[in-house]
């Protein structure tokens, strides 16, 4: 897919973006080299070749592109705040004035934390240290590029003894910078059988901290229900299935539930059928849903936001009033505060030509 300018020029919001899943591949390139760490090819051009991808593999394939350039970054403090810095300089020359980007923090670590991810060595580096970097990285990033930056912290399906520490540390970053958890990972893998998320949920419920759930993205409506009835989540990471149940999809309509949508990623993860024509959010779009535009791990599927608003212009012939839609909903459903929303909205309502006139 061309990188395309955005068809929707305007200031935009962001809520599904994974911090490991948009990296600059020069980045990965210099830390790998720095540290001696082994990469498939030692050129912009070879790593890309084996990290993106453009014809829809399966979400295991998918996956296993991470095996290949974590290692480089992982357990290292420069790289890891270096990132977090980077990632809000793309944001802001894709016109992002508002992003939550998600991240496990215990991929990121190679100490307190068993197993030690990417086969590194143990080192000094705890979950909670790799919170602080990102932190420091994004608040850095935001004075520098003027745009406003939140993160979530992610929980993984199959490492349900994490999850604990995660929503202590929603806890603990609670509005600085940190504004919500999230699960990640195989969705065969439910709750019931693994009760550590639900008990951080519960946590997280208890403390106030905002919920995300990854939920219908390739498995069933049963899972989303389950987001939301037993995880209590406040939106939906991606959600396509739900439309396979009409009785739930009209339930979450009613509510206004927030799905973070990625039409790009649902091509290339074989979340939904190829013809985007018939995807989703095509029905989204048609029952005024509330749903984003979102990147989802835009290294990976070689793109940027604009490449996701213009496959919505190309087969789900989007309006610059659709695409206006779409981002005040982002805008509302985001995780900040109430006095900062506010005025996120006002700042899109400005930029929009949408603030009625209260001069007499």
């Amino acid at each position: 897919m061309e990188k395309n300018a955005s068809p929707f020029n305007k200031p935009k919001v962001e809520l599904h973006v994974h911090l490991d899943g948009s990296i600059k591949p020069e980045t990965i390139l210099y830390f790998a080299k720095k540290r001696q760490i082994k990469l498939p090819g030692n050129t912009l051009e070879d790593l890309l070749h084996h990290v993106c991808y453009k014809e829809p593999l399966s979400l295991t394939e998918f996956l296993a592109k991470f095996n290949i350039y974590m290692p480089a970054i992982a357990g290292d403090r420069e790289a890891i705040k270096r990132i977090a810095y980077e990632f809000v300089e793309m944001k802001a020359k894709e016109g992002v004035i508002y992003v939550e980007v998600r991240y496990s923090p215990h991929f990121l670590a190679n100490c307190k934390v068993d197993p030690i991810p990417w086969g590194q060595k143990e080192g000094d580096l705890t979950p909670d240290n790799v919170v602080e970097l990102v932190n420091q990285g994004l608040r850095e990033g935001e004075k520098a590029f003027n745009v406003k930056a939140r993160s979530i912290l992610c929980c993984m399906r199959h490492m349900p003894n994490w999850s604990a520490e995660v929503v202590e540390l929603c806890k603990k970053y609670k509005n600085n910078t940190v504004v919500a958890i999230d699960l990640a990972g195989d969705e065969s893998l439910n709750c019931e059988a693994y009760p550590g998320h639900r008990k951080a949920y519960e946590e997280a419920v208890k403390s106030g901290v905002h919920r995300t759930v990854h939920a219908g993205e390739v498995g069933p409506p049963c899972i989303i229900k389950e987001a939301i009835d037993v995880l209590k989540a406040e939106r939906i990471g991606h959600g396509y299935h739900v439309i396979e149940d009409p009785v739930l999809y009209k339930e979450l309509l009613e509510k206004d539930m927030h799905f973070e949508v990625c039409p790009w990623s649902s091509y290339l993860t074989g979340a939904c059928p190829p013809d985007f024509t018939t995807h989703p959010i095509t029905q989204f779009k048609k029952d005024k849903a509330n749903y984003s535009l979102n990147t989802d791990d835009p290294l990976i599927f070689g793109s940027t936001l604009d490449v996701d608003y213009s496959i919505a212009v190309k087969h789900m012939a989007f309006t610059e009033e659709e695409f206006k839609r779409v981002n005040i909903n982002a805008a509302k459903s985001c995780f900040l505060p109430e006095k900062e929303k506010k005025e996120l909205l006002h700042k899109l309502y400005e930029a929009y030509g949408m603030v009625i006139s209260t001069a007499l």
